[in-house]
């Protein structure tokens, strides 16, 4: 917040860097401003549009776990405190739809339908690229079931559901469950609707459905009005067989008790990520913790190669999960994960101390996916005039670790490889300083 407020400070958010000229001390930035077809300094985020918008889509924001509409702030503490439309599933973009209630609630009138993308260019003495990460697709590891088996999920779709302001407001829900509960809210719909399209043809015959149903098995009654009329009635009580089903299983929900954490997926694998991610470890402890502290009852299992606990106090910090929070790590090398009948996921594994293949049932299995570059990250190289590493990550020196193969082009965190926030943050501070240093020589 204290970033938006500043008075020396512009924030050129959903922005795409184009090209990049000059040299250290004296650059020329040409930066493409994206339409969010809304206008940021009208804007007041009341959120009215968005509750009002009648397109449902996947929330990007919450991993796909919870739904979004196609005007959204992707997550409430952003800046700008402004929406955006997708326009991609917009209905006033696409020719055969139109819509326009967004702009109809907006009392601020700050929808723009018009809107064009913007091209900006800005002067810089010094550049910092601090790209972020992307996480490891975990469907390339097809024998860990991930998108095919429901209650398997990523680390980063678990911190979601542990989060008050996430999907299921911090309960730990399996996904089997959410969308047993989603079919079952659509079907009640569904019922609702064609109970009223049978109370229509009950009050245009004058009879019920169960007066009605057995005349029209005899053949007394025949046309195409009863033809519907029957049609309709079986389907109905098709879906309240459906329906009066996955109540019972419903009614059975609970919040996932065992969880299962397996790491290094998509690093330290030649066939992947060579490199180690670093912070995997202790974010899945962090979580493991987090998920004790919501319910005592909740049983973690950690299953890797080995723990690397590489920070000041991060071993102490293994040592308590396990004595305080009952954390079991199982030094061991997962094969498979299958799935029972009922969608609960079972790990099998060797355990590679007593070299015996054991197999293990969870409610949940979370995926310690791998820090890889982030997306763009090559093109971004070619438009900055740097150099990539081995990893893909951007290039920099061994003695000056936020120097880039370019001189005034600073980078920090995971831009440069992966680490944990505290690491992230000190090289932002020394980013920060590099870039002071080429401005006060003019």
């Amino acid at each position: 917040m204290d970033v938006g407020r500043h008075p020396n400070i512009e924030l050129l958010a959903y922005s795409e860097v184009e090209k990049v000229d000059g040299e250290s001390g004296d650059f020329r930035i040409t930066i493409r401003k994206k339409a969010r077809y809304v206008d940021e300094e009208k804007c007041t985020g009341c959120g009215e549009c968005a509750e009002k918008c009648p397109t449902v889509i996947s929330d990007d924001y919450n991993m796909g776990l919870g739904e979004a509409k196609a005007i959204y702030r992707y997550f409430a503490q952003g800046i700008p405190s402004a929406y955006t439309i997708d326009a991609n599933h917009c209905r006033q973009f696409h020719p055969k739809k139109k819509c326009g209630v967004c702009a109809k609630k907006c009392q601020a009138k700050a929808i723009d339908y018009d809107q064009q993308d913007q091209m900006i260019e800005v002067g810089a003495g010094a550049i910092i690229a601090a790209t972020g990460y992307d996480l490891f697709d975990a469907q390339k590891t097809p024998q860990y079931g991930y998108g095919r088996i429901p209650n398997v999920i990523t680390a980063l779709e678990l911190e979601r559901l542990l989060s008050a302001s996430g999907p299921t407001e911090g309960h730990l829900y399996r996904p089997s469950d959410l969308a047993l509960q989603k079919d079952l809210s659509e079907q009640e719909k569904r019922s609702k609707k064609l109970l009223k399209t049978l109370g229509r043809h009950e009050k245009k015959f004058g009879q019920t459905s169960d007066e009605f149903y057995p005349l029209y098995e005899s053949g007394e009654l025949q046309g195409k009005d009863y033809d519907k009329w029957a049609q309709q009635l079986k389907e109905h009580r098709e879906l309240t067989q459906e329906i009066e089903g996955k109540r019972e299983k419903a009614d059975k929900i609970a919040a996932a008790k065992r969880l299962a954490f397996i790491q290094c997926v998509g690093s330290r694998d030649i066939r992947f990520n060579r490199h180690c991610s670093s912070f995997c470890c202790m974010h899945s402890i962090k979580e493991a913790i987090i998920a004790r502290e919501h319910d005592s009852e909740v049983e973690v299992s950690v299953f890797g190669m080995d723990i690397r606990a590489v920070g000041k106090g991060f071993e102490e910090y293994r040592n308590r999960g396990a004595r305080k929070s009952g954390i079991r790590y199982i030094r061991s090398r997962v094969a498979e994960i299958t799935e029972n009948g009922d969608a609960t996921p079972v790990v099998w594994y060797e355990d590679t101390l007593t070299r015996e293949v054991r197999q293990v049932p969870a409610d949940l299995v979370i995926l310690a996916t791998a820090c890889e570059p982030a997306s763009g990250v090559k093109q971004l190289a070619e438009i900055l005039g740097i150099e990539l590493n081995n990893f893909g990550f951007f290039k920099t020196g061994g003695s000056q670790p936020i120097d880039t193969t370019r001189p005034g082009v600073f980078t920090c965190g995971c831009a440069q490889g992966p680490m944990d926030i505290p690491e992230s943050v000190a090289q932002a501070s020394s980013a920060a300083a590099r870039a002071a240093q080429i401005l006060l020589k003019g």
